[in-house]
């Protein structure tokens, strides 16, 4: 049987913390800054863990995540 492969898309976008839970980069921070508020810029900052509900879906996409 062929190895699975992983979604390569959602392999860049999606990683593991050292307690094996997965996490994502927040959207809306990629550019037009400027116009953003510094209140509505910090609200996207960093990193947020993914919600139970998508855990399947990553799961099939990211065979080998580990999550």
């Amino acid at each position: 049987m062929p190895k699975m492969k992983s979604h390569k898309g959602a392999q860049k976008r999606i990683g593991v913390t050292g307690s094996g839970k997965a996490f994502r980069v927040k959207s809306w921070r990629g550019h037009h800054l400027e116009l953003k508020s510094s209140r509505r810029t910090r609200r996207y900052e960093g990193k947020e863990l993914v919600s139970g509900e998508s855990l399947d879906q990553i799961r099939r996409l990211l065979p080998y995540l580990g999550v």
